[in-house]
């Protein structure tokens, strides 16, 4: 993928970058991975009888399980933080379980969204990307999204940016892929930082 540059057209810069055919079919299946897995976690919210007399949305009330799933979905309200300065871990947890059961749709519906812009907007086997701000914005939100379920399923922290040790040879393509995403989701913040974009 060459560097993301912003063009200048109109009153909205174009946010423009060149994916080869590896690279289209790598994040097409990732975004495709990503939305089935909101899909599985939004279809096995439970039942509230209240929520469907009232016509509001309610979620899991409790986290995932899951990894990945678990990153880009954590509670409100660290448990941990509770204690002598602060509330106690029983209201911490219930306070997690309203907070999710109330907000967990919108935030599937917003990631899973900005998804779909990824896919809407990749081209058909390799070319031109080219984003508006909020074709741009979604990307950086989903990027992200993407890195950091990988980041966890590789066990990446500040003290291990290659994540687990492991002899999977299957692995270091993973963890290639992470700081592919990783710079790219860098590139474009940066350029999109910048407040002069080239001129077509």
């Amino acid at each position: 993928m060459r560097n993301w540059s912003a063009k200048r057209g109109g009153s909205d810069p174009r946010y423009v970058s060149k994916m080869d055919a590896n690279e289209v079919a790598l994040v097409r299946s990732l975004e495709t991975s990503l939305i089935e897995l909101l899909d599985e976690r939004e279809a096995s919210a439970p039942f509230d009888e209240l929520a469907e007399l009232t016509g509001l949305r309610t979620g899991h009330v409790e986290a995932p399980g899951e990894g990945a799933l678990g990153r880009l979905l954590p509670d409100f309200y660290r448990v941990e933080h509770a204690g002598p300065d602060g509330v106690s871990p029983e209201f911490a947890e219930d306070l997690n379980s309203a907070l999710r059961s109330l907000n967990e749709p919108e935030i599937i519906d917003a990631k899973r969204d900005a998804a779909r812009t990824v896919l809407r907007t990749l081209p058909a086997k390799s070319g031109t990307v080219s984003l508006t701000t909020a074709e741009a914005q979604d990307w950086l939100t989903s990027i992200n999204d993407l890195r950091l379920a990988l980041g966890t399923l590789l066990g990446v922290t500040a003290d291990r940016p290659d994540g687990r040790p492991s002899t999977d040879p299957a692995r270091a393509a993973h963890v290639d892929m992470y700081h592919w995403l990783s710079a790219m989701l860098d590139v474009l913040v940066t350029v999109m930082l910048d407040r002069t974009p080239e001129k077509p």
